[in-house]
């Protein structure tokens, strides 16, 4: 009796304790998989105990899913799978020129299709050229677009620099342009910082206003004459009487819907002055260039038209300083063609970022050549082939003789009216 329970537990033993082995004796007992949150070990020379959820393939779930979403990676970067790849937008700023006869300004005028503007037929290139989703083109926004200068209508660019948001696809700006009429250009594309506003980063812009030189013959000549030519000491005159723009002024009189003392109505002028006068087509014509850090509406030909009807002796000279008090002047408004932009600036992004080795200066010296051929082949050409076609700056001439330079303060006042703008004219 006694033996045969001294071996139920040797039994027990071995069982518990496995088989006993010569060189090894007997195995350790295994650790529960609690104790250890380890798995327990098998006794050597015994079979694998296969489990029941290896059998019904949950061991192996972990290695076909892995095999799925491979085979699902190599679907997605085939070519068959290229409509869903989302690519990376880049911000950049993109430099144009444009002749903006027949165009009513550049900014876009979203569900009017009455007006069109320059950024309508931008938009329809940035997508016709694969760089930016339709949807974005219906809602700029989408695209962080922004323009540098808001051009009025007839107004035309060689330097007009927007800032958006592009995927950057191959040969982008022949792509782009192959879209684009032949009077508007993408001269240059430069990469940008993310939160890169055109224009709240521009510092400073400078325009031209180009315009025949018999516009600045005494009142006394033929308000046309084509054989007119500027003399120096005329030239010197007016060089004078633009010089006394510079600095800080009070503006209001130059625009529209500004009072006295609004604070915004203050701009300050870096430079104006009136370069040497040539002859287009048996023409003379002369370019006036301004630099400020901000226009605003109608600011830049109110200043050129002030100066015009002193120079010619429709006002005297001391209107000037008048205008730029708080009594009501009525400036005469200079034809809109001759104006163009012809450059915008980026002083303190370039000092900040233009050499921190990671962006690229906002510098388009190497873009220069190509705008000013631009100028030469559609913004020149148009200015003179349309004053000698339509004569706006002859009609607007017309009206010198009879404007009241006091009729807004005469009519504000109930002692007078307004004169009405030249046809044609945009407000």
């Amino acid at each position: 009796m006694a033996i045969r329970v001294v071996r139920a537990a040797a039994g027990a033993v071995r069982r518990a304790c496995g088989p006993c082995s010569p060189s090894l004796g007997p195995r350790l007992l295994r650790l529960s998989p609690m104790a250890g949150n380890v798995e327990a070990a098998a006794p050597v020379g015994a079979r694998p105990e296969r489990d029941t959820k290896a059998r019904s393939g949950w061991r192996g779930g972990a290695r076909i899913w892995e095999e799925t979403e491979q085979r699902a990676k190599k679907l997605k970067s085939g070519p068959d799978a290229d409509q869903y790849r989302k690519l990376p937008k880049r911000k950049v700023v993109l430099l144009m020129g444009y002749s903006g006869k027949g165009y009513h300004g550049m900014q876009r005028n979203v569900g009017s299709s009455q007006f069109k503007t320059i950024e309508d037929d931008l938009v329809a290139a940035l997508v016709q050229s694969g760089c930016i989703p339709e949807n974005h083109g219906e809602d700029m926004r989408k695209m962080s677009f922004q323009r540098c200068a808001r051009t009025d209508k007839g107004v035309s660019a060689a330097g007009q620099v927007v800032s958006l948001k592009v995927w950057l696809i191959d040969d982008i700006l022949e792509k782009i342009n192959s879209h684009l009429p032949p009077h508007i250009r993408i001269l240059g594309l430069k990469r940008v910082t993310g939160g890169f506003n055109s224009k709240n980063k521009c510092d400073a812009r400078t325009y031209l206003y180009m315009l025949p030189t018999f516009a600045f013959a005494h009142k006394d000549r033929d308000a046309q004459d084509e054989s007119y030519r500027l003399s120096a000491d005329t030239l010197r005159r007016v060089n004078a009487l633009l010089a006394r723009y510079k600095g800080t002024h009070n503006f209001h009189n130059f625009t529209s819907q500004k009072g006295p003392r609004e604070a915004s109505a203050r701009r300050y002028v870096l430079d104006m002055f009136c370069e040497e006068p040539f002859v287009r087509e048996g023409m003379e014509f002369a370019v006036i260039k301004v630099k400020g850090q901000s226009f605003m509406t109608h600011q830049i030909r109110k200043m050129v038209g002030l100066v015009v009807a002193v120079v010619k002796g429709y006002a005297p000279e001391s209107l000037l300083e008048r205008s730029w008090g708080e009594a009501k002047v009525d400036v005469p408004k200079a034809p809109g063609l001759g104006l163009v932009l012809e450059r915008v600036h980026f002083d303190k992004y370039n000092q900040r970022f233009g050499s921190d080795g990671l962006h690229e200066p906002l510098d388009w010296t190497r873009e220069e050549a190509g705008a000013a051929a631009f100028k030469e082949q559609h913004i020149y050409p148009t200015i003179v082939s349309t004053e000698r076609q339509e004569g706006s700056m002859a009609r607007w001439l017309s009206t010198l003789p009879v404007h009241d330079f006091d009729a807004t303060a005469h009519a504000a006042a109930g002692l007078g009216a307004k004169t009405p703008s030249p046809p044609g004219d945009s407000d």
